[in-house]
Parts: C-alpha cells; structure tokens; sequence
C-alpha cells in the first residue's frame, strides 16, 4: 500500500470534493460509515461557492489526503479569530475507522500549528453528535462551553430534519503555553 499524500486544493478540484462531503454525510452512501448526518439533515453539506472563496482565501487551505492520486478524504483548516478553524472533515464512508481521519486531522493541527503559528485549533460540531465528539476528544480537543446557533433556514448548510442542532465549539492547544 503506497503511503497517503497530502496537498493543497485547487480549483478544479470542487467538483470531487463536493462528492466526497457528500458521500461522508448525506444520503445512503454516507450511512456506510460513522460520520453520517442522514438521520438529522437533507440537502447539501457543502456550496461549491463558498469552498471556491475558501481555496482563494489567504490563511486558508482545503486539504487533500490521497493515494496513488486517488482522493480519500478532505479537510479546511483557516485562521480564525488568532486560532486555527477545522471544518468540512470528510473520509470516504468505506475508509472510515482505518485512519486516514487521524491522518488529516494531524496534518490540519501541523499546518495551523508550524506553518501558521497559531496557539490552537478549534472547530464546531452539532452537539448531539456524541460519538464525533468523543473521536476529537480522544485527540485532545475539549468542549469550551461555547454554543452558537445552528443555521436553520440558510440550505447552504442542510435542510434540517430536527429542531434540536446546534453547534459546540472545541478546542485544543497547539503549542505550549509559554511560562
């Protein structure tokens, strides 16, 4: 087995990366692995516009995981407010579990934390998501206290299929605190 590779996205790269989101979270297919948002959201999880604004964007980067040139699973890592933002984390459903998530998510953290020089990574996950939560905790991330709104109305994000989302903000320390 040839080893994972990472590189940037570009622009071209949106129509297989809108396919990828999907396949993880919507739909049938995405039911094939544990990542799946079927039972709580419809429609799209990712607007090829905003991902097009996100791969031009400075302090940005849409990452790729791939073999032999064959795309396995994505991620966006940013700067936000003074700290790296994950998002958009997404594996083939028949490759989750086997640890091309742990990879990106590394590769993420590496970026924001070596390239980019921020102090930690944060992200937004729906809140009853507990056994997502759990992954990233595993990881070392930690629940803030923070909430914030699940964006009911805007299908950029899903048709929601529940009244009860919602997002909890995470966070782990990247670097030492310094003494």
């Amino acid at each position: 087995m040839d080893t994972l590779t990472f590189r940037s996205a570009v622009p071209a790269d949106i129509p297989a990366l809108v396919a990828l989101v999907t396949s993880a979270y919507r739909g049938d297919v995405s039911k094939q692995g544990w990542t799946t948002e079927a039972d709580m959201l419809d429609g799209q999880r990712i607007d090829p516009d905003v991902l097009a604004r996100d791969i031009e964007r400075d302090r940005s980067r849409i990452l790729l995981a791939e073999r032999d040139g064959l795309l396995l699973a994505c991620a966006h890592v940013a700067e936000d407010e003074g700290a790296g933002y994950f998002g958009m984390f997404s594996v083939r459903p028949d490759l989750q579990g086997g640890g091309v998530g742990k990879a990106i998510l590394a590769e993420a953290e590496r970026v924001a934390r070596d390239e980019w020089r921020l102090p930690a990574m944060r992200m937004t996950v729906i809140d009853i998501r507990d056994e997502l939560i759990a992954f990233y905790e595993r990881r070392g991330y930690v629940r803030t206290g923070t909430k914030k709104p699940f964006p009911y109305g805007d299908e950029r994000f899903g048709i929601p299929k529940r009244d009860d989302l919602r997002f909890e903000v995470l966070e782990k320390p990247l670097m030492e605190a310094a003494a």
